[in-house]
């Protein structure tokens, strides 16, 4: 560049001999000169701009790299520190935060429109607070695809959650029994029955260390949730062991079956399961399976402190039923 100068500044000076211009003449052309070559010269790149870039973005499917590299600036992030920063997980958030209203499908058997009801479990499961439709859940979402050898793109699926159901299911060993196999319900002798005050004032018995995990999971919950308790009846028991006979009465008599499966092999014979009031919607009930029932229960501050907490305790939900728990402590 100064090479060049040189060679511009000689040119100039011969002209001016040449033309016989004087020194203010050649004074104002040189200034036009030197203004010229600062407006056109090419900007500079910064060092951050020179470096090599040390890694590129994985494509994402519905996501080119120039929308990734073209994001507004982050926004405030929220309490976890990185949920709403975008990134190249922000098509997913989208495409989670459209379908979890409006993907119609059968996880359980009858047909459902979203998987909002299930998001306390996802979020435990890919281990985030963060909300749906925000990056961080598509990208604790993708990390947990990935550990699962499923194509990590960040999107709630029901590929995805069938996965996870399956998880689900193997940590209920209940689960795992056979009709034909199904264990004989304990001697009444062998069961407790919880307080008056732990289940609506009617006998609800249990295995004596189910009812004792019960009840310092309910003592941590009141220690580390009191708004829970805002609820009436929260975290009460409304249905525990349950004889196979009378159960088998029950459906004979006002057709409650719920299958065979109930009628024959419960998991209420083994003493281990219980029915806790997890709150319900208006025109619900604590046991009701409707949609906007679970979504209600699923919203309460009482179900998503479960959904975090009572693996601590030895208690593992069944997906489909909020209010239902197993406890995990004993053999079947």
């Amino acid at each position: 560049m100064r090479g060049l100068l040189a060679i511009l500044g000689g040119i100039v000076s011969w002209t001016l001999r040449a033309l016989g211009w004087t020194a203010a003449t050649a004074l104002v052309l040189i200034g036009i000169l030197f203004t010229g070559w600062l407006v056109l010269r090419p900007a500079s790149p910064s060092p951050a701009a020179r470096a090599p870039p040390t890694s590129l973005p994985e494509p994402y499917i519905g996501e080119t790299y120039a929308s990734r590299v073209g994001d507004p600036a982050p926004p405030a992030v929220s309490a976890d520190g990185n949920c709403e920063r975008p990134g190249r997980f922000s098509a997913a958030a989208r495409a989670n935060a459209q379908s979890l209203t409006t993907t119609v499908w059968a996880p359980f058997g009858p047909e459902e429109i979203g998987w909002e009801i299930y998001v306390p479990l996802i979020a435990q499961e890919i281990s985030t607070r963060c909300a749906p439709g925000e990056p961080g859940f598509a990208r604790a979402l993708a990390a947990w695809q990935r550990r699962k050898g499923a194509r990590a793109d960040g999107m709630m699926s029901p590929g995805a959650f069938e996965i996870m159901k399956q998880a689900w299911h193997r940590r209920r060993p209940f689960s795992r029994i056979r009709p034909e196999d199904c264990p004989p319900p304990p001697a009444d002798g062998a069961l407790a029955t919880a307080a008056a005050l732990e289940s609506y004032g009617r006998p609800m018995r249990l295995r004596p260390g189910a009812l004792a995990a019960y009840r310092r999971m309910t003592a941590a919950a009141h220690a580390e949730a009191p708004e829970i308790f805002r609820q009436p009846d929260a975290l009460k028991i409304f249905s525990a062991y349950r004889d196979p006979e009378a159960d088998a009465a029950r459906c004979l008599s006002d057709g409650n079956c719920d299958g065979v499966r109930r009628t024959y092999c419960s998991a209420h014979r083994t003493g281990m399961a219980l029915d806790i009031h997890v709150g319900m919607a208006p025109g619900g009930n604590p046991a009701s399976t409707a949609d906007f029932n679970r979504l209600a229960q699923s919203r309460s501050p009482a179900y998503r402190w479960m959904v975090r907490n009572a693996s601590r305790f030895g208690f593992v939900n069944y997906p489909f039923e909020p209010w239902h728990w197993e406890w995990t402590g004993e053999p079947i």
